[in-house]
């Protein structure tokens, strides 16, 4: 196994220092146009990422730090790394550990989602909670949680299964002569009002302890987030990311049109079914570990897209900006004198950028 890297011819100044450059692994000696993988890599890319890995360590030392019992830094990381005290241990590893860690992974399922989504529909506001996915799964949460009086694991699955479920019905709803852009977020868009009606129906005729619950993850939080959160996000980031990645390669040639796809071998509605079931599994199983927390699928992808100025879905930049994001928001929350949950600060934070990129649409002249 042989790891090439080719360039372009090299010029002068910033531009040349930033030249993406092809990367081709398994390549045999003497016949370079065969690998196993090849891709291109970006410097400015790898800069973007290092400052939002960086970010985030950041954001993970507050986090862990700071609060109504402050803990230095230093005793943080002998925290971590298994020493401690007692009390230390309790306060670190039993609450705020494992609630920063669903964070970040939510964020970053959230953002490779809302990629491929934006991606495939190729429109910003292509996200699974503007186009109705998300809302589906908080209708398969709601039916667990006030008709079934369903457990916590119940309630995670019944969003999967609701977010799946809503997913295939807009596809399909969706589906004449191919599925579009614009027709997909559409039909996502009607059926989540009419999914949100649904909403408010099994609300409305829920008791009083259910409805209380049921509103509260219908907001998003990360409120007792514990272990038991971690390892089924881990377990899907671990499974989805990499398939979502693989996919993305070629969705940045789909974003081309679908004519010059097909021209260049493509299979376009098999490569669009596929990013969108690997989108929803990705916003499903977040929603189900957090409750739908709004805007994160939306502002991460184009976040990611604006820092690394490269086209296509940026899968892996934008989880990482989701991450961030979305821990970020966990940590204002936090903080706030009375406390909120996440999913306000992100639907703050979200509705002044959708207004921003809305203004900014319509000063192009955008329809």
């Amino acid at each position: 196994m042989r790891a090439r890297i080719s360039t372009a011819p090299a010029g002068s100044g910033r531009a040349a220092r930033l030249r993406p450059v092809t990367v081709r692994i398994g390549a045999k000696r003497g016949r370079p146009g065969r690998s196993v993988i090849s891709f291109r890599l970006s410097p400015r890319a790898c800069l973007v990422i290092a400052a939002l890995v960086a970010a985030g360590l950041v954001i993970s030392a507050l986090t862990l730090s700071t609060g109504s019992y402050h803990v230095p830094l230093s005793d943080v990381v002998r925290t971590v790394l298994g020493d401690g005290s007692t009390l230390d241990r309790f306060i670190i590893t039993r609450l705020r550990e494992p609630r920063l860690l669903t964070a970040l992974a939510v964020g970053a399922a959230l953002g490779a989602g809302g990629a491929l989504f934006q991606s495939v529909s190729r429109n910003p506001l292509g996200s699974p909670d503007i186009i109705g996915f998300d809302t589906g799964a908080a209708t398969g949460a709601l039916v667990v949680i006030t008709l079934i009086h369903g457990t916590a694991a119940q309630t995670a699955a019944g969003a999967v299964l609701g977010g799946l479920a809503t997913a295939a019905a807009v596809y399909f709803l969706a589906m004449r002569h191919g599925v579009h852009g614009y027709r997909l977020i559409l039909v996502g868009i009607g059926v989540g009002a009419l999914l949100s009606a649904v909403n408010g129906y099994l609300l409305i005729r829920a008791g009083e302890n259910d409805a209380q619950s049921a509103a509260l993850w219908l907001i998003g939080s990360l409120n007792g987030r514990g272990w038991d959160y971690v390892g089924p996000e881990a377990l899907a980031l671990a499974v989805l990311l990499p398939a979502a990645w693989w996919i993305s390669r070629a969705l940045g040639v789909l974003e081309l049109g679908d004519d010059l796809s097909r021209g260049l071998g493509l299979r376009v509605e098999w490569l669009r079914g596929t990013a969108l079931l690997v989108g929803v599994a990705l916003a499903a199983s977040a929603t189900a570990a957090a409750g739908p927390v709004g805007f994160v699928a939306l502002s991460a992808p184009q976040i990611a897209r604006r820092l690394t100025a490269t086209a296509g879905p940026n899968t892996l930049t934008s989880a990482l900006a989701g991450a961030v994001l979305l821990a970020g928001s966990d940590l204002a929350a936090q903080r706030f004198p009375s406390g909120l949950p996440v999913g306000v600060v992100t639907a703050v934070l979200g509705g002044l950028y959708l207004a921003w990129l809305l203004s900014r649409e319509w000063r192009k002249g955008r329809p």
